[in-house]
């Protein structure tokens, strides 16, 4: 896989920094976040416009087809401006899901509106007692005549609040060993409660109660017992997609700090002049750039027809970028001095969205053990 930046490429990537840079202040970022309104339904649409939505979605339901490479030039511009809207639950991860595994009449319905920004649709997998665990799965899933009644609950559902539609993992039949399928469960559905909540990093996720959901057979994507696979297709994309986002934001958090220690002087001099300080700032480029390429290994991995060396390869890249991620906004935060800990400077908001990139699907330990695993196998 070919990592430089192709003509269109580059073109996309200077076009999203000088929307971001001009449509996206960092100063309404942060505003919207502290009013708990991480979504916002222009910018939505403007990235809609500039082909961000439908980039991986397939040509004949109007995206572009793209492939893991452009993504990652996408989230990495995003990332620099830790722009907030549901790119990689809904354009990511849920497209990817849909489109290896939805049927004809579900992608035709659903995948076009997506990538238009009409319609958000984002998986709703993750329960109380799950932890990362795809097949640790409570819902179930009855069948009733033709269709299905859902039960259960899904918790920490990724920008869930402002969802259309959810992609909803549950068991058929048997509570305890039924298979686990995946429907498409749209919010206005009799029986679907959603309560919204803010993270950390001043995103918001939802917990989903499902009470008796009545759904017709054409809900179901794929077959009963290809659940887990779908859901773990979904995954992998999110992960490639968060493992470029993270390196974006090192790389602009590492240019807000330089700046700072060039304005900031002491005993005379600025502060970049020092050369411990230095030798710190070019720590935090060498962790960046670490970071960088295994956001590379993890979009190549999407490709990898190998099961097995496709998990090291991923679970690898998102362990490595966590750890970059944690050092570089560490890192900043001191290097700002007091000014670091306060509310007032951009420092915060990105050591707070990088700090956050660890627990999102799949923590450091979960994705050692499967690292472990796959070697195992």
């Amino acid at each position: 896989m070919d990592f430089t930046y192709s003509e269109e490429q580059q073109m996309l990537a200077d076009s999203l920094r000088r929307f971001v840079e001009s449509e996206y202040p960092f100063a309404q970022r942060r505003r919207r976040a502290r009013e708990g309104a991480s979504f916002d339904r222009t910018i939505w649409s403007q990235l809609a416009e500039m082909g961000v939505l439908g980039l991986t979605t397939p040509a004949q339901y109007g995206g572009f087809g793209e492939g893991a490479a452009s993504r990652l030039v996408v989230q990495r511009e995003l990332g620099r401006a830790l722009v907030q809207e549901p790119v990689v639950p809904c354009s990511v991860m849920a497209t990817a899901i849909l489109a290896a595994h939805g049927s004809a009449a579900q992608q035709d319905r659903v995948l076009g509106a997506m990538a238009t920004g009409a319609q958000i649709v984002v998986p709703a997998y993750a329960e109380a007692a799950s932890r990362y665990r795809l097949d640790a799965v409570a819902t179930r899933a009855a069948p009733v005549g033709r269709g299905y009644v859902l039960d259960g609950a899904k918790a920490l559902v990724w920008h869930g609040e402002i969802a259309d539609a959810f992609i909803v993992s549950a068991r058929v039949g048997d509570p305890a060993t039924g298979e686990i399928a995946l429907f498409l469960v749209p919010r206005e559905s009799r029986g679907v409660s959603v309560t919204g909540y803010p993270t950390m990093d001043g995103q918001r996720a939802a917990d989903v109660k499902l009470d008796a959901v009545a759904l017709g057979a054409d809900a179901l994507i794929g077959a009963p017992g290809e659940g887990v696979a779908a859901l773990a297709h979904g995954v992998d994309h999110g992960i490639a997609a968060l493992c470029a986002e993270a390196a974006g934001a090192m790389e602009r958090l590492i240019e807000i700090t330089a700046e700072y220690l060039r304005t900031r002087r002491q005993f005379g001099q600025p502060l970049a002049a020092f050369q411990a300080l230095q030798h710190r700032m070019a720590d935090m480029v060498v962790q960046k750039e670490l970071a960088l390429s295994m956001a590379y290994v993890a979009a190549q991995a999407l490709d990898e027809p190998d099961a097995r060396k496709r998990r090291r390869m991923l679970a690898a890249a998102k362990v490595t970028v966590a750890k970059a991620g944690r050092f570089v906004g560490q890192q900043a935060v001191q290097l700002h001095g007091g000014m670091g800990m306060t509310d007032e400077l951009e420092v915060g908001d990105y050591f707070k969205r990088l700090t956050m990139f660890d627990p999102l699907l799949g923590d450091s330990d979960h994705h050692t053990a499967s690292y472990a695993e796959a070697m195992e196998d």
